[in-house]
């Protein structure tokens, strides 16, 4: 099947739950009574989103609090500091039933801010200071001493003062300043700062190691301090090239666990549809977990979380399962990503496979396991699901995390999955968060696309060649509106066309009654 929407127009003034706003809620949506995966790809590349198969649209210059669509770049992903304490400690746990000191159930599911640049990993590496900064320390220190004799007090000064940058650059890594922090492009003051013209002193560094060396070298010609030399080798051969590679986001999730471990864990692809006999047979325990969820982790009254909501929510889905010789061996669609532990399910990651993404859709989790900090851990298990997923299929590269909200600080942690797009709420162009950012602290909303002329490329241009579906009949809206009478009408339908674009109206049949 193809798609068949029916647009039920804007709905403002109505409660939110970010800010608590009474009226201050303004979206358009529609009702997908089916929809291919390739239209709610473009959708969500202008700003829709789905639930159940309800889709809506923020309307981003009225709403209280603007949602712009987010996405990661998984392939370029490095684990920060923050991420890589949640996968120790779900390894911690599996391997020897560990739960790591300090964590309790009420524990931020959620990095906290201050981490957030420590994933910005692509800047760092251009700055290549992921040696051990603890390592450099001690190197200088050695150096010192060794050459003090030689230089005097002010070689002494000089290598104190290079310590002392080192120290800061660690500080600041460590503090969580913004890493852009420590990228100086600027010529120093006289007599202040480094000259960045001039070679790294890491490379000084290893010019010092290797006169150290070679002084030890001359001291011992006939090999009598051998076993000393062979001792202190480590400290002045160059590290192996693979010792100072961080470990992938891989390494860290499959790290091999002992045969006596503690704990099992798997985690289970299986498709929303209950002609799947895993989804079948596994429905009944995935509903009861999600309304232990709701009812602790949102405080949802019993009525509020019935198998009636979480079916609509959850296990309804408009997109259309396909299963082309080109795409993953999965296929597109919907799917519960379902995380087993010792035979029970203890969390559900519900997520969407399209052409071109892994768009996450919601997470429900035993809150007996919060201590696991699960809503991290399953996010970084679909980034590294995405990867995986490109490996087949070459034009899969984004993790797509839904809205992305900086006036509420809550929903700010998915800035923290560098590095990320964020999506121009009227050109529909993709740019870095952080070119965003600094206009998001002054304005709720923004135009992120710094082109004043550019425009939305992919906006309806032809609304005679939308297309309708009346009376069971398919025709082009300039047909359908030969017949139409109410002005009103006309509004709505130009409204829909602006919303999905040239595209996806050409494609997507509009149901009207």
């Amino acid at each position: 099947m193809g798609s068949v929407v029916e647009y039920k127009g804007l709905k403002a003034g109505y409660h939110c739950g970010y800010c608590d706003c009474e009226e201050g809620k303004a979206s358009c949506g529609m009702w997908a009574h089916s929809m291919t995966v390739q239209d709610y790809q473009d959708l969500i590349d202008r700003g829709w989103r789905r639930s159940g198969k309800y889709v809506y649209k923020p309307v981003m210059n009225q709403t209280c609090c603007p949602q712009y669509t987010i996405r990661c770049r998984p392939l370029q992903f490095q684990p920060s500091k923050s991420h890589k304490k949640v996968l120790k400690k779900m390894l911690k746990f599996l391997a020897k039933g560990e739960i790591s000191r300090g964590n309790c159930e009420d524990e931020p599911m959620e990095p906290a801010m201050e981490d957030a640049v420590a994933g910005d990993f692509g800047l760092i590496n251009k700055l290549d200071i992921q040696c051990d900064l603890k390592t450099l320390s001690d190197d200088l220190k050695e150096s010192l001493e060794s050459e003090e004799k030689k230089k005097g007090k002010s070689s002494k000064k000089e290598e104190s003062n290079e310590l002392s940058r080192s120290q800061d650059i660690e500080e600041k890594l460590g503090s969580g300043e913004p890493s852009h922090s420590v990228k100086v492009h600027t010529a120093p003051k006289p007599g202040k700062g480094a000259d960045l013209s001039k070679p790294p002193c890491r490379k000084a560094k290893e010019i010092r190691k290797e006169r150290k060396r070679l002084k030890l070298m001359q001291q011992n010609p006939d090999g009598e301090l051998g076993g000393l030399q062979a001792r202190r080798e480590p400290s002045f051969c160059p590290p192996k090239a693979k010792s100072n590679q961080p470990k992938s986001l891989e390494d860290l999730i499959f790290e091999s666990l002992p045969e006596n471990a503690s704990h099992k864990l798997e985690v289970r692809l299986v498709p929303v549809s209950f002609e799947d006999p895993e989804f079948k047979s596994s429905f009944s325990q995935s509903f009861s977990l999600y309304v232990k969820y709701q009812m602790a982790i949102h405080q949802d009254p019993p009525d509020e979380c019935g198998k009636t909501e979480f079916t609509r929510f959850l296990c309804n889905s408009p997109l259309e399962a396909e299963n082309p010789p080109n795409g993953p061996d999965c296929g597109y669609g919907s799917f519960h990503q379902q995380y087993w532990l010792d035979g029970k399910i203890i969390a559900v990651g519900v997520i969407d496979i399209l052409p071109y993404c892994v768009s996450s859709v919601y997470l429900y989790y035993d809150p007996d396991y919060s201590f696991l900090s699960l809503g991290v851990y399953s996010a970084l298990r679909e980034i590294a699901f995405t990867r995986q997923l490109h490996e087949k299929t070459s034009q899969l590269n984004y993790y797509y995390m839904g809205f992305y909200i900086h006036s509420c600080p809550k929903m700010k942690y998915k800035g923290q999955y560098r590095p990320s797009d964020l999506l121009c709420p009227e050109t529909y162009v993709w740019v870095p968060i952080e070119q965003c950012l600094p206009s998001l602290e002054n304005s709720k909303y923004c135009r992120f696309n710094q082109d004043p002329q550019a425009v939305d490329e992919g906006r309806s241009q032809e609304p005679d060649r939308l297309q309708v579906l009346y009376k069971k009949v398919v025709m082009p809206y300039g047909v359908y509106r030969k017949q139409q009478k109410d002005p009103s009408e006309e509004a709505a339908v130009l409204q829909y066309a602006r919303l999905v674009g040239q595209a996806c109206s050409e494609r997507m049949l509009l149901f009207r009654s």
